[in-house]
């Protein structure tokens, strides 16, 4: 797969800024959530949103681009807001190194975030809404595990 399949929408950051304010004014849209975290550089607070999901009973995020900023700055902290409309909990996120169980988390992913599935495929990581598919790109992604 070529790295140019690997870019990011030119309107997502127009749609980050409109999530996280309808975020703010307390509306949840569907499984999205707002992640903050500080900066990898700066310690300035970092919002993305965000869909978790949960697995076998533990909550994961997904990051697309495992190199991506977010994904970065939660490597450095290994911490965060998770935010669903006013609602805000601290939490701790892990990376999960287990290819196994993170072959788990995407083959979850198009049945619990069918609303992501979009994005992956924007990024080029798969081509449908296909459980099997998404585990296969298991290796290509970043998988935090959230905990309270």
């Amino acid at each position: 797969m070529a790295d140019t399949a690997l870019r990011l929408p030119g309107w997502l950051p127009f749609a980050n800024r409109v999530v996280r304010l309808l975020n703010r004014l307390g509306l949840r849209l569907g499984t999205i959530h707002v992640l903050t975290v500080p900066g990898r550089r700066t310690g300035e607070p970092r919002a993305t949103p965000v869909s978790p999901l949960t697995v076998a009973g533990r909550r994961y995020l997904v990051a697309g681009l495992p190199e991506g900023d977010w994904a970065r700055n939660v490597r450095a902290a290994g911490r965060g807001e998770l935010a669903a409309g006013r609602h805000r909990t601290a939490v701790t996120l892990i990376e999960v190194a287990a290819v196994e169980e993170r072959r788990e988390v995407m083959r979850a992913f198009p049945v619990e975030v069918p609303s992501g599935v979009p994005f992956f495929v924007r990024l080029g990581l798969v081509t449908k809404a296909d459980p099997a598919e998404f585990a296969d790109a298991a290796d290509r992604v970043a998988v935090f595990e959230i905990r309270p």
